[in-house]
């Protein structure tokens, strides 16, 4: 559950602490240089204490080179890089200064071995407290940045669990007992309805077995966990199906399945063995590039496009009565709701005239969609043409709400008529484009829309986001499909 999540945030930590401590010593060898000017304010009697540095920045980079792998290594056998989700701040901590302290011992070692009497003290004992100090400010930023978004409701992970036993007991009061890993449980399922109602350590028992699949409909989970007796394992067949079909990540404490789409992988969580089936990619370390790539880009293209969002909410005010931003809540990730922003195309009130034109719908499936829809205004058109009403889903990019690429984001009552294979698309965060979009959009029929979202998550890599992205430019710029 958290082993490959915990890899890429280690990964990330070790790359982050190695810029920390990189930038700590370039500011430490500028005010080391500079040292000598102290003296001007006239606060010390001696006129000399500490002598002038001369050695030149280029001969200090040797010393970056070793400095850098030491602390670093330090730190892992310190385990400053298992999962950080369930430390505190005391044993960080304790973690740095007996990290420090063993790094002063093992870089005062190799500036013995390979004679670096270059390496003055007063550097090193400005170096070890600036250093320090940064480390103990970006784990203490990290870790109240967490702590903070947890308490706002921000970066949890919605959790059922199936089973009423002992060990699932003990499991539900492991994860309330540690708030700090991001769980939340929305309820408990059991496989008799004998229990129906009760309360397991605090959390309500909200049905059965049967009730998966509606369950799943009605509210947002993120992951159902299986912790039943041994017995039970053989019942569970139809269930761990019912949430691959949904696109819902499945967990279970013992053996295997046999799984039609979803993937397995063996995890585990304070000790407890797992074996997890899912139909998304696990490729954290990927998931957190693109999601850092989501913010840089959303960022950058906000501030090079604002000249253009203006000039369209500017034009949109003046051709037709109404907001210039039209709010519409969709579907998210795993059934989440979220508020979708775009420019207003349609006149004002044109939901309320969509039934009447229901008859006149080009498009099979729960989607509606109509080349000449009388609803939309000159402007309008002109900005579905060519997807610049599209333009403000960035701050849903920006806000972790959507993806530059994804599956397009639904209707609540669109995704009320999907069939069960069809609701598998809401397992990856949908995007501003995506395969149905360079693929001919309004073009092709809803379930080959659909079976080509499921494409898209069951084969997903940087490397074709990149490449939709790269098709998406002259898709637009031509408007094809687009009304």
């Amino acid at each position: 559950m958290l082993k490959e999540k915990d890899a890429a945030i280690r990964k990330a930590m070790l790359l982050l602490d190695a810029v920390v401590l990189t930038v700590g010593f370039i500011i430490t060898f500028y005010l080391r240089r500079h040292f000598h000017a102290f003296y001007k304010l006239d606060i010390i009697a001696s006129s000399r204490v500490v002598a002038e540095m001369a050695t030149p920045f280029t001969d200090y980079l040797v010393a970056l080179f070793f400095i850098i792998p030491v602390w670093c290594a330090m730190f892992h056998l310190n385990g400053m890089y298992m999962p950080f989700r369930t430390r505190t701040f005391l044993d960080v901590f304790r973690i740095i200064i007996k990290s420090v302290f063993f790094s002063i011992l093992a870089f005062g070692t190799i500036v013995f071995l390979f004679k670096l009497e270059f390496i003055s003290r007063v550097f090193f004992i400005m170096f070890l407290i600036i250093s320090t100090a940064a480390i103990l400010a970006e784990k203490t930023a990290i870790l109240g940045t967490a702590h903070y978004l947890r308490r706002q409701g921000y970066n949890y992970r919605m959790l059922l669990i199936v089973g009423t036993g002992k060990r699932a007991e003990q499991f539900v009061n492991t994860v309330k007992r540690h708030s700090e890993w991001g769980f939340r449980i929305e309820g408990i399922i059991d496989y008799e309805k004998t229990n129906l109602g009760k309360e397991i350590d605090g959390v309500k028992v909200i049905g059965t077995l049967e009730d998966i699949a509606l369950i799943l409909h009605t509210k947002v989970i993120d992951e159902v966990i299986f912790i039943v007796p041994r017995a039970m394992l053989g019942a569970m067949q139809d269930s761990i199906y019912t949430c691959e079909t949904e696109g819902v990540s499945a967990t279970v404490a013992v053996d295997l399945f046999d799984t039609k789409i979803a993937r397995s992988r063996q995890t585990e969580l304070d000790g407890i063995p797992f074996i997890t089936f899912e139909t998304t990619s696990s490729r954290e370390w990927q998931l957190l590039i693109k999601r850092m790539l989501d913010v840089a880009l959303s960022a950058f293209s906000i501030i090079v496009l604002s000249p253009a969002l203006i000039t369209t909410a500017v034009l949109i005010k003046l051709t037709s009565r109404g907001p210039v931003f039209y709010l519409q809540k969709r579907v998210g990730l795993n059934g989440r709701r979220f508020a979708l922003y775009k420019f207003r195309s349609m006149y004002k009130g044109s939901h309320e005239k969509l039934s009447e034109l229901m008859e006149r719908n080009e498009m099979k499936g729960p989607i509606f969609k109509m080349k000449k829809d009388p609803r939309i205004t000159s402007l309008g058109k002109l900005l579905r043409k060519f997807s610049i009403d599209e333009l403000p889903q960035l701050f849903n990019v920006f806000n972790g709400e959507m993806s530059l690429v994804g599956p397009r984001p639904a209707l609540a009552k669109e995704v009320a008529l999907y069939e069960p294979w069809q609701r598998r698309r809401l397992s990856m965060r949908p995007g501003i484009t995506c395969i149905w979009q360079v693929s001919g959009r309004s073009k092709i029929g809803f379930d080959e829309w659909m079976k080509l979202d499921l494409d898209y998550i069951d084969n997903w890599s940087l490397w074709l986001d990149l490449r939709i992205i790269a098709k998406t430019f002259p898709t637009v710029l031509l408007g094809i499909g687009a009304y």
